[in-house]
C-alpha cells in the first residue's frame, strides 16, 4: 500500500489528471483531482467548498464574499451570500437557506477558457521545464455593479492547474459608466479558513517586494463561537492592496490586480511544504529553472573583460556579468562606448559565453528634486534606503529607454539590477504616473513589471533582489547578507552552507544566488580574502564545492577565476562535476542534516523522473576524522524496495530502503572534505 501511494504522489510522479470546471446543480466545480473549489450561481455568485482531495479536508468554514472594494468611499462585496447561522462550520444544509446581499456586486456570467501567459518567455537557455503558460483551465466570472456605483463591471479569474494544487486568482475592473471611479481599497480574495487547515494553506502573490506582504491573516467577526474571548482568532485570510490601489478610473478604462496564489498543503511536513511551493515556481514560472554558470568581473575595462571571457570560456563558465562598482554604464548613449560593448558581446558570444553587467535601478539613488521618492513622514525626498528614484515619474520613461536600448543595441544576454523597487512610497503630487501617497506603491510595481516583462521578452536574463519570479525574475539572493563576506574565509563558507540549506526550502538550487568575494569586499582584510587564489586554494574548493554541490550558481567577484594551472584544475573539476550530474544537481533538495560546524552535513537531491534519481553532498567541516551513519530519506527519488548507491565514482552497492524510505550508510570522512553518494535504482 504504501509503494502505491509513492507511485500516486504527484510530488513524486507525474500526476495527469486535466484540470477542468464542471457546471452541475447551480454549482460550478473547479477540480484537478488533487483540490476542488466548488461555487453556487444564485442567488450570486460564491465558494462554498474548497477542499483537499489528498487528505479528503475541507477548507471553509463559511462563506464570504470573493472580493472586497471600497469605491468612491464606499465599500462593496464582490459576490458572497449572507445568513450563515455559525461561522464555526458551514454545514451544506445551510447553503440553500442563504440570500444575497442586495447592495453587493452581483454575478452576470461566467465564461471558461485556458491560462494566459502573464508575460513573454523566450526560451533560450537550458530549462528543466518548459511548458509555458502552464497546463489548466480558467475561470472568468463576471458582476454588474448595484444601483449606487455608475458602470463598473468586476471580472474575476481563476485558473487551476494542472499536477499542482495552486489556484490563482485577481481581478479587473473596467469602467463602463460616464463618470470616474475612484478604487479606494481592494481585497482579490477573502477566505474564512478553519483552525486546521490554516497552517495548510500557503497564500502568496505577484506583488512582491521587500517586507511586503499582501496576505492577512485576521480576526472574522462573524465567527461568534470561537473560543478566544477578545474574537481574536486569525482566521480569516485576505489577501489584499497593503497601500490603495488608489487609482482613479475614467470612463472605458480598466484596472488589472496582482494575482493571488494558493497552494493547499497536503502534510504539515515543512520539506513536503517546501516542494510543494517549488513545483508551483516551476510550473507556473519556468524561465526559474535556467540555471547558468556565472562570474561577477569587477572591472568593465575591455581588457578586464575579454580576460574573464576567456578563463570562462576555459573551466566551462557560462555568463559574465559586469558587476557594481566596475564602470559599467548600461545607461549610456555614447555610440563610441555601445559600439565598444556590442564588440565585447560579439567576444563572448564567440567564445560561447553571454555578458550583461549590473544597474542601480531606483533605490539608494537620487535623481533630482523633481523625480525623487518624497518621503510622506517629513515632506522631504527620501525612503527606506536614505533616497530613491521614484520609478511612477517621469524619470523613469528614460531611464527604461536607455537601458533596453542598451541592451537591444549590444546584444548583451543578462541584466542585474539592484533595488529595482523596494515597496517604496512617494508622497509627491507632481509626478507623471501617480497621484499621490495612495497610488504610488502600485504604479512603482507596475513599473518595474513592466520593465522585466520587456526584458523577458528580449530572453534577458534577470538577476533582481527581490522575489518577482512570478513577474519574469531569474534569481534573487539565496541569502545574502553583506557583511557575511567579510568575516574569515572558514566561517564565510559554512554560514553560506547553512545559507544554503535553509533557502532551498521554499527555493529551487536555480533561483538563488550565492556570493563568493574572491577579492576583499566591505572589508575583512587578508582574512577574508581568497585572492592570490593558489594562496587559499583548499578554501576556494570549499565554495565551489558547496555552490556546485547544491546546484546554487554563485557569484565570484573578482578579476579572474584562475591564477595558476593548479587553481583553473580545481576549478573545472567542479564545473566538470556539475555539468557530468547537471540534472540531478538542478533538482529539488532535501534536506537531512543542517551544517552546525561540529559533523558531517548532508543535503540530496532527489527526482524520480531521472537516472540518477539522487545525489547526496555530505560535507565535514571539522578538523578530525568524522564517522556516522548516515539515514538517506530516498522517497522522493522514487526508489521503494532497493538502490544501488556509490561514493564518488567507485563501484556502486546495493542498499535495502526500510518502510520509512530511508537507507542507512555507514559514513567515514577525512578533516576538511568532501564526499557525494550518487543513488541509482536497481539495474
Amino acid at each position: 500500500m504504501q509503494n502505491l501511494l509513492q507511485q500516486d504522489d504527484w510530488l513524486v510522479q507525474p500526476f495527469s489528471q486535466a484540470a477542468s470546471v464542471v457546471e452541475a446543480d447551480n454549482r460550478l466545480i473547479l477540480d484537478n483531482g488533487l483540490i476542488r473549489r466548488t461555487f453556487v450561481a444564485s442567488p450570486n455568485f460564491a465558494t462554498v467548498g474548497f477542499s483537499n482531495q489528498i487528505t479528503d479536508s475541507s477548507l471553509l468554514r463559511g462563506v464570504k464574499p470573493e472580493a472586497l472594494l471600497t469605491v468612491n468611499g464606499d465599500k462593496y462585496a464582490v459576490g458572497g451570500l449572507i445568513g450563515q447561522p455559525d461561522y464555526a462550520y458551514l454545514d451544506s444544509d445551510w447553503i440553500a437557506d442563504l440570500t444575497n446581499d442586495e447592495n453587493a456586486f452581483q454575478f452576470r456570467e461566467y465564461r471558461v477558457g485556458k491560462p494566459e501567459a502573464p508575460y513573454p518567455w523566450v526560451h533560450n537557455r537550458p530549462a528543466t521545464s518548459s511548458i509555458y503558460p502552464p497546463e489548466g483551465v480558467k475561470l472568468t466570472v463576471v458582476f454588474s455593479p448595484p444601483p449606487s456605483v455608475d458602470g463598473l463591471e468586476v471580472r474575476l479569474h481563476y485558473e487551476l492547474y494542472r499536477g499542482i494544487p495552486v489556484l490563482s486568482k485577481w481581478v479587473t475592473l473596467h469602467n463602463d459608466g460616464q463618470k470616474p471611479v475612484h478604487i479606494d481599497a481592494l481585497s482579490c480574495e477573502v477566505l474564512a479558513v478553519n483552525e486546521q487547515e490554516k497552517h495548510r494553506l500557503h497564500v502568496e502573490s505577484d506583488y512582491a517586494f521587500s517586507r511586503m506582504e499582501t496576505t492577512q491573516w485576521g480576526p472574522d467577526a462573524d465567527y461568534l463561537t470561537q473560543v478566544d474571548y477578545h474574537y481574536q482568532m486569525p482566521l480569516l485570510m485576505t489577501s489584499h492592496y497593503p497601500l490603495g490601489p488608489g487609482v482613479s478610473l475614467q470612463p472605458g478604462e480598466r484596472f488589472q490586480s496582482f494575482r493571488t496564489f494558493e497552494i493547499l498543503h497536503d502534510s504539515d511536513d515543512r520539506e513536503r511544504q517546501g516542494l510543494a511551493c517549488r513545483k508551483m515556481y516551476r510550473t507556473l514560472a519556468p524561465q526559474v529553472t535556467e540555471n547558468p554558470i556565472l562570474m561577477h568581473v569587477r572591472s568593465a575595462d575591455p581588457d578586464a573583460v575579454r580576460l574573464a571571457i576567456d578563463q570562462c570560456a576555459e573551466v566551462g563558465f557560462e555568463m559574465v556579468i559586469m558587476t557594481f562598482g566596475s564602470g559599467f554604464n548600461i545607461e549610456s548613449e555614447d555610440p563610441e562606448y555601445i559600439a565598444e560593448m556590442k564588440a565585447l558581446a560579439d567576444y563572448a558570444h564567440d567564445k560561447g559565453v553571454q555578458l550583461g553587467g549590473y544597474t542601480l535601478m531606483c533605490a539608494s539613488r537620487g535623481v533630482g528634486d523633481d523625480f525623487n521618492c518624497i518621503d510622506p513622514e517629513t515632506g522631504e525626498p527620501g525612503s527606506r534606503f536614505g533616497q530613491s528614484a521614484c520609478l511612477a515619474s517621469g524619470w523613469a520613461d528614460g531611464y527604461s529607454r536607455r537601458v533596453l536600448n542598451f541592451m537591444d543595441a549590444t546584444d548583451m544576454d543578462i541584466i542585474e539590477t539592484d533595488g529595482p523597487y523596494h515597496g517604496d512610497v512617494c508622497a509627491s503630487t507632481t509626478h507623471k504616473y501617480h497621484n499621490g501617497l495612495a497610488d504610488s506603491q502600485l504604479r512603482q510595481w507596475e513599473a518595474c513589471v513592466r520593465f522585466y516583462h520587456e526584458c523577458r521578452a528580449r530572453g534577458i536574463y534577470i538577476n533582481s533582489p527581490d522575489q518577482y519570479y512570478l513577474n519574469g525574475s531569474n534569481k534573487c539572493g539565496m541569502g545574502y547578507r553583506e557583511t557575511n563576506f567579510s568575516l574569515p574565509r572558514e566561517r564565510q563558507i559554512l554560514i553560506s552552507r547553512q545559507n544554503i540549506y535553509d533557502a532551498t526550502y521554499q527555493k529551487t538550487p536555480s533561483m538563488g544566488w550565492m556570493f563568493v568575494p574572491l577579492v576583499e569586499y566591505h572589508g575583512g582584510g587578508a582574512a577574508a580574502t581568497f585572492e592570490p587564489l593558489c594562496d587559499h586554494l583548499e578554501d576556494y574548493e570549499s565554495h565551489l564545492a558547496q555552490n556546485f554541490g547544491s546546484g546554487v550558481m554563485a557569484c565570484y567577484r573578482g578579476p579572474r577565476l584562475f591564477d595558476t594551472e593548479q587553481t583553473k584544475a580545481v576549478v573545472k573539476k567542479w564545473v566538470d562535476f556539475y555539468n557530468r550530474y547537471r540534472l540531478i544537481l538542478n533538482s529539488d533538495l532535501i534536506h537531512v542534516r543542517r551544517p552546525d560546524g561540529r559533523s558531517i552535513d548532508c543535503m540530496l537531491h532527489a527526482n524520480a523522473q531521472i537516472n540518477p534519481c539522487g545525489l547526496a553532498m555530505l560535507y565535514n567541516p571539522t578538523r578530525t576524522v568524522q564517522q556516522m551513519t548516515l539515514k538517506l530519506p530516498l522517497y522522493y527519488t522514487g526508489l521503494s524496495d532497493a538502490a544501488y548507491i556509490r561514493e564518488g565514482e567507485a563501484e556502486p552497492k546495493r542498499y535495502e530502503i526500510d518502510r520509512n524510505y530511508n537507507v542507512e550508510i555507514p559514513v567515514e570522512m577525512a578533516p576538511k572534505s568532501v564526499s557525494y553518494l550518487v543513488i541509482e535504482p536497481e539495474v
